[in-house]
């Protein structure tokens, strides 16, 4: 293995630890966001997702998303089986069963697990949508689901080789694949669940439900911000010292613009500069700059930013007039900034900074040609995400029930579920004589 070769390899397995490092984040996003009755509930499934789709992704989805097979789906490298690292040497026929991903040199161990935080990811995003109802067995029946037959399909289309890639569609690191997906099998389970008791009134008006602890959802947005750091510059999957350098600063310019707007539209929407909102928008702007980090300026990425900061306000004031109940925004972030960020490649795409990918967006002179792509793209993933996951919501409900009981909602999923407490210390006791 030579020297190009393994500092590649450190950089990928870096970036994935980087990404798996996410889930501590959103860990703590969605128990800050959400009451601390359910705070052992919510990081219990932040935490068993990882393992939920460690499994699936390994037994069966990484051989769908990037196995030879067709445009709809792999067919080859089920199970790992495939052959050890399939990568050719240089100058040498590649002769694998995982050819879409052929073209990183780093061995196959680094390519699964770098893609494996991604899948699980994907699971993570629905948790804080479903929040403070679910029950928690139903919860990992659907992330299995998700991760082993409805993630790897849609990244086989765009990644894997499919026919979206062959139609012009891109989306650097997951926009779409990663982040909308996430959010079309999280509406499915919105509104399958329903909301939240006593969060909408009779007359249809929004009562807030404030989150326990913001110091918890403000440390869980940096760690996001950092994971990110592996998450964008990472899908370069080589330790290419310019794209890289590129990708970092274009995501974390997007980050700052798209807290700043989400700030300043909070308050003058709402009165106050909520930082809910701020967190929230910072992850829009994330969210809004996945797909085309690699493909825009510096100056594109603070206006991509900026939008989506804008969009999550207005996203989850929307949301909640439909009576969509989000405890954490995930909806607005993932789902309305995903695509966003995927039709911001067909807008602001520039040839000159990485050419032979997207040409020209719009902006650039590309004319319209790249942005239908995107939008088609946007199309088929959220129809095909969206009704394969209200189908595996259904089955769920009829068969183990997908919503706790009234009682036990108002009591806590941590202790109708886990039986125990994340705070324990502030329940008052009885003193005993």
């Amino acid at each position: 293995m030579d020297v190009q070769v393994t500092l590649d390899t450190l950089w990928v397995l870096l970036a994935g630890m980087l990404v798996f490092f996410m889930n501590l984040g959103f860990g703590l996003v969605e128990s800050g966001f959400a009451r601390a009755k359910n705070t052992v509930n919510i990081i219990s499934k932040n935490f068993v997702v990882f393992a939920i789709a460690s499994i699936a992704f390994y037994v069966i989805g990484w051989g769908l998303m990037f196995g030879d097979g067709n445009g709809l789906l792999g067919l080859k490298g089920l199970f790992m089986l495939g052959g050890a690292d399939n990568s050719p040497a240089v100058g040498d026929a590649y002769t694998g069963v995982y050819s879409a991903i052929s073209w990183t040199g780093v061995p196959l161990m680094a390519k699964f697990f770098f893609q494996l935080a991604f899948a699980a990811t994907a699971a993570t995003i629905v948790s804080g949508a479903v929040a403070e109802r679910i029950k928690y067995g139903s919860f990992i029946v659907f992330s299995a689901l998700l991760v082993a037959f409805v993630y790897p399909v849609v990244g086989h289309w765009i990644w894997g080789g499919g026919w979206l890639a062959e139609l012009g569609f891109w989306d650097f690191a997951g926009s779409t694949v990663v982040h909308s997906t996430g959010a079309w099998a999280a509406l499915a389970g919105v509104l399958v669940l329903g909301p939240r008791i006593g969060k909408y009134a009779k007359d249809g008006s929004v009562r807030p439900i404030p989150g326990h602890n913001m110091t918890s959802a403000m440390t869980g947005a940096f760690i996001l911000w950092l994971g990110w750091f592996g998450f964008n510059p990472g899908s370069t999957m080589a330790a290419d010292p310019g794209s890289i350098s590129h990708i970092l600063v274009t995501t974390s310019m997007a980050a700052a613009a798209g807290a700043l707007t989400a700030t300043a539209v909070a308050w003058v929407v709402l009165g106050k500069p909520d930082l809910g909102m701020t967190i929230n928008g910072a992850l829009g702007g994330l969210v809004g700059i996945t797909a085309g980090c690699a493909f825009v300026s510096v100056g594109s990425s603070l206006l991509i930013g900026a939008i989506a900061g804008a969009i999550i306000v207005f996203g989850v004031l929307l949301l909640d007039k439909l009576h969509l109940d989000d405890p954490v925004g995930a909806l607005a972030v993932h789902g309305m900034g995903g695509i966003f960020g995927t039709l911001a490649v067909g807008l602001f795409a520039q040839d000159a900074i990485a050419p032979g990918t997207t040409g020209n967006g719009l902006f650039f002179g590309g004319g319209l040609d790249l942005l239908g792509s995107q939008a088609l793209g946007i199309v088929a993933v959220g129809a095909f995400v969206f009704a394969l996951s209200l189908a595996a919501w259904l089955a769920i409900k009829a068969t183990m029930g997908v919503r706790v009981s009234e009682e036990e909602e108002l009591e806590g999923l941590d202790i109708g579920e886990h039986g125990n407490r994340a705070y324990p210390d502030f329940v008052q006791t009885e003193t005993v004589a």
